[in-house]
């Protein structure tokens, strides 16, 4: 569909992009070298073609790129642009996740590719660049890589690269996994949450039986508890992001949970009600909007700050040198160094699943919206199904 201008063309193509053409002194039509992702960007390039236009300086467009005054694109100059305009589902990216796009592109793709122009870009070269990366760091590589392949993916679709993508390194987005969580049991939940200071002590609690997320947790607040039919309403999650102003840094950003399918209500268990009921009354900010888990100076706490240090342990003699604070200590004193504070939501789901959960009533309850994570729990519970089945086999004498 083109659209009447005052001065040029702008056209809509099927791939989503937008043409530009104008009349020029010559009275002929003169195309854009190049289509644009945004109907902005189209009308910022007719704008400069009508300045120079006006300065006397003219000459026709496709002059100008064969005698080449109109330089490629770099993927250092592509690259931020390609970052403020990219959605997902028609979404923003949220802010942890543009923060950790823009770590990968400073660390470790832009000390390569940052000069390079966007068609100069070859397979070779992206081959040679994922061998060089540290292998001993696999999580990094295969997120730098598969930020690299979407950002040059797009760059072809709006035909700033010709030919097929040139990131094309089998598996290269892939890692194994290399945390294979534990789930906590009972008493190791209970041991740990005694190790912390007593306005702490109900977060180890809500991840580890309602199985909430830090960044759910640290946002909880008076008004989304409900005592009396014994619920949590989760709409909200804060993470930390890097300060605009101040890449040094990190403020809090309250937004919405981490999908839609995260926005749920959570069932509080019976043992964990007279809990959440003491902190409400105890540790909580007054208001309807006071935190359930406030800093020391009111605002959200900081992850870092809630996991301290471990106990210093003399490896000759096993004696605590100096003693440590937080999750940290918590978990080491209950000798579980090993788990993250987000097994702790590994262990309520797989909980769940071995009390008999179906994959939708897990989907529901931990506010996923793949499937695939349900039938994980569900896998570790037919594993304990049969692991009872031989304990039944042992009580009959088998």
């Amino acid at each position: 569909m083109a659209t009447r201008r005052g001065f040029g063309n702008l056209r809509k193509l099927p791939s989503g992009n937008w043409q530009a053409r104008y009349t020029g002194p010559d009275s002929a039509w003169h195309n854009a070298p190049i289509t644009f992702r945004t109907k902005a960007d189209a009308e910022g390039w007719l704008g400069a073609e009508r300045k120079l236009i006006s300065s006397e300086m003219w000459t026709p467009p496709a002059a100008r790129k064969a005698a080449g005054k109109i330089r490629p694109m770099t993927f250092g100059e592509y690259a931020p642009v390609w970052l403020r305009g990219r959605k997902v589902k028609g979404e923003p990216l949220k802010p942890k996740t543009k923060d950790g796009y823009r770590d990968s592109l400073d660390l470790h793709i832009l000390p390569t590719f940052e000069d390079v122009a966007l068609r100069s870009i070859t397979r070779e070269m992206v081959d040679d660049w994922y061998e060089r990366m540290d292998p001993t760091f696999p999580t990094a590589r295969a997120r730098a890589y598969a930020l690299l392949r979407t950002i040059l993916g797009t760059a072809v679709e709006h035909d700033l690269i010709d030919g097929a993508n040139p990131a094309r390194v089998r598996g290269g987005g892939s890692v194994k996994r290399k945390h294979d969580p534990r789930p906590a049991t009972p008493a190791e939940v209970a041991s740990i949450a005694a190790e912390l200071p007593e306005h702490r002590r109900l977060m180890i609690g809500l991840a580890a039986w309602c199985g909430l997320r830090y960044g759910e947790i640290t946002e909880l607040r008076r008004k989304d508890i409900d005592v009396k039919n014994k619920e949590i309403r989760l709409r909200r999650g804060v993470t930390w992001v890097r300060d605009p102003e101040n890449p040094g840094r990190y403020i809090a950003v309250v937004g919405d949970v981490k999908s839609d399918a995260g926005q749920r209500e959570v069932p509080i268990p019976p043992h964990l009600v007279t809990a959440v009921r003491e902190h409400l009354l105890e540790h909580t900010q007054p208001g309807k909007d006071g935190l359930l888990f406030p800093a020391r100076g009111g605002g959200h706490l900081r992850g870092t700050v809630f996991n301290g240090e471990a106990d210093d342990i003399d490896p000759d003699t096993d004696e605590v040198v100096r003693r440590g604070w937080g999750w940290y200590a918590a978990r080491q004193r209950a000798d579980r160094p090993d788990l993250h504070f987000h097994d702790l939501r590994h262990t309520a789901l797989s909980r769940l699943a071995e009390a008999g959960a179906t994959a939708a009533e897990l989907l529901a309850f931990g506010g996923h919206s793949d499937a695939a994570v349900a039938m994980r729990y569900q896998h570790a519970a037919s594993e304990r199904l049969h692991d009872l089945a031989g304990r039944l086999s042992k009580m009959a004498g088998n």
